[in-house]
C-alpha cells in the first residue's frame, strides 16, 4: 500500500477539523506539515495531528515542496494563486470549493495544470455521498423514464445565513465570490451531474432585501451584548454562539463556535470575548455584509433538461430538497425529512432513507470519506476522480453566468 504524506494550508473546520481528522485516522496517508495565520489554532491541531512542521508565513511555507498532497482550505480569493504556486512546486492538490468567480483564472489554472502535470480534485464532496448516488442511480436506470425538469431548493438556514453571509467571512462582495458560488457550488455541481450535459444559458435574480440597517427594530444596538432586544431577536449571537455552545455539550472545536476565536479548547470565557469585540457579535442589521439573502435561478442545458435553483435565507432548516420531474415519474430528496421518494406514475410509491443510505454522520453523510477515498485512486493513478478540476469548471460558469444576470436584471446568459 503507497502512503502519501499530506500538507495542510488552512487549518480551520474544513482544513484541519474535517479533512485533517480524516487523515489523521487513514493509514494511506500521513500529515507532515500544516500552514496557518492564527497561531493559537496553527499549534492546536498541530499538537493534535502530531507534526512538527508548522509555518505561520504562508511565503516561508511555499520556499519548499512539504509533502505529496496539498489540501488548500484557505479564503476564496486565495485558492487559484495558491494552487498554481502547489503545481509548480510539484504538489497533487485537494482544493476547497468555490475555485474562483473569475473565467480568467479559471483558464489560468487549467493551463497551469496542463503545464506543471499535477493533479487537482476539487472538493464537491456531496458526489461521494450515497444517498445523492443513489438518486443519479434511479435517473440513469430509467426510473423516471426521461429526466425533463430539476427543481432544487437549498434552504440556508436563518442562523446559517447570519453566522456566514452577513456577519462572517463570505458576507463582502469584494472580498469573496458571490453568495451562489459561496453556498450552492454543491448544488450547481449536482445539477449538472444530474442533467448529464453541458449547461447552455442561465438567467437569475436575487437581492439583499433584510439585513441591513433599513430593517432594524426600534432599539437595536450594534452589538448584541449590550442589545436590549438580545433575549427576544432571533439572530442574537449570545443565542446562537453561547446558549447554541451549551446546548451542543460546550464542544472543545465545533461549527460554528470554533470560528469566533483562536482560543482552543473553546471556552465560555473565550466565546464571550469574541463577541465582545468581533466580527460575530455584531447586530446582523449593522454589518457591512452586500451579498444576497435569496437568489432564484434558473438553467438550460444542452439536452433540452431545464432546471430551478431557489437560495434563501428564510428557512428554519438547513437543508436541501431537490425534486426529478420526468416523462414516467418523479423523484425527491429531501433533507429535512431524511427522504428520497420515488413515485411512479404506473408503479407506485417507493420511499427510502437518507441516513439509512449514508455511512456516517459525520462529514455529509460519508462524503468526506469518499472523497479522501478518490483522492487516494487519484494520486494513485488507479482512477479518474469525478469532481477533476477540468469537470468542476462547468458547474462554476453556471454560477459566474448567473451572478452576471442577476446583476443585470435576470438577462439570458450564454455559457459558452
Amino acid at each position: 500500500m503507497n502512503v502519501f504524506t499530506v500538507a495542510i494550508l488552512g487549518c480551520g473546520n474544513r482544513g484541519a477539523e474535517s479533512y485533517g481528522r480524516i487523515f489523521m485516522e487513514d493509514a494511506r496517508f500521513r500529515i507532515t506539515a500544516l500552514c496557518d495565520p492564527f497561531t493559537a489554532r496553527l499549534h492546536a491541531y498541530g499538537d493534535l495531528f502530531g507534526v512538527e512542521a508548522r509555518f505561520a508565513d504562508e511565503e516561508e511555507f511555499f520556499k519548499q515542496r512539504r509533502a505529496d498532497i496539498l489540501v488548500i482550505a484557505t479564503m476564496d480569493r486565495d485558492h487559484v494563486r495558491q494552487c498554481v504556486k502547489a503545481l509548480e512546486l510539484g504538489y497533487d492538490v485537494l482544493l476547497e470549493k468555490p475555485i474562483t468567480n473569475s473565467r480568467e483564472e479559471l483558464l489560468s489554472l487549467l493551463e497551469a495544470q496542463k503545464t506543471y502535470g499535477g493533479k487537482v480534485l476539487v472538493c464537491h464532496v456531496l458526489r461521494y455521498v450515497p444517498a445523492y448516488l443513489k438518486v443519479a442511480e434511479l435517473i440513469r436506470d430509467g426510473e423516471i423514464g426521461r429526466l425533463v425538469q430539476i427543481d432544487a431548493l437549498e434552504e440556508v438556514a436563518y442562523w446559517h445565513q447570519a453566522h456566514s453571509f452577513v456577519r462572517g467571512n463570505w458576507r463582502s462582495s469584494e472580498e469573496t465570490v458571490p453568495m451562489l458560488l459561496a453556498k450552492c457550488c454543491h448544488d450547481l455541481d449536482l445539477l449538472q451531474y444530474y442533467a448529464g450535459a453541458r449547461c447552455e444559458s442561465v438567467s437569475s435574480v436575487g437581492d439583499l432585501t433584510f439585513f441591513k440597517p433599513a430593517c432594524a427594530p426600534a432599539g437595536a444596538e450594534k452589538r448584541c451584548v449590550v442589545c436590549p432586544l438580545a433575549e427576544t431577536c432571533a439572530y442574537s449571537a449570545k443565542k446562537i454562539y453561547i446558549e447554541g455552545w451549551k446546548q451542543a455539550g460546550s464542544p472543545a472545536r465545533d461549527f460554528p463556535y470554533m470560528q469566533l476565536t483562536g482560543e482552543y479548547p473553546l471556552t465560555e470565557a473565550a466565546l464571550e470575548k469574541a463577541l465582545e469585540t468581533g466580527d460575530y457579535g455584531r447586530c446582523v442589521f449593522f454589518c457591512d455584509n452586500d451579498v444576497v439573502d435569496h437568489q432564484v435561478a434558473q438553467f438550460t442545458f444542452a439536452n433540452g433538461v431545464k432546471a430551478t435553483l431557489t437560495m434563501t435565507a428564510f428557512s428554519y432548516d438547513c437543508a436541501r430538497i431537490i425534486r426529478f420531474f420526468g416523462t414516467a415519474g418523479e423523484l425527491t430528496l429531501d433533507e429535512s425529512r431524511d427522504t428520497i421518494t420515488l413515485k411512479q406514475f404506473r408503479g407506485g410509491k417507493k420511499e427510502m432513507s437518507i441516513s439509512g443510505l449514508n455511512q456516517s454522520s459525520f462529514g455529509h453523510g460519508g462524503g468526506e470519506f469518499g472523497l479522501i477515498d478518490a483522492l487516494y485512486r487519484l494520486v494513485s493513478g488507479d482512477k479518474e476522480s469525478a469532481t477533476t478540476l477540468s469537470a468542476s469548471v462547468e458547474s462554476h460558469l453556471m454560477a459566474i453566468c448567473a451572478e452576471e444576470s442577476r446583476l443585470r436584471g435576470g438577462t439570458l446568459i450564454k455559457l459558452h
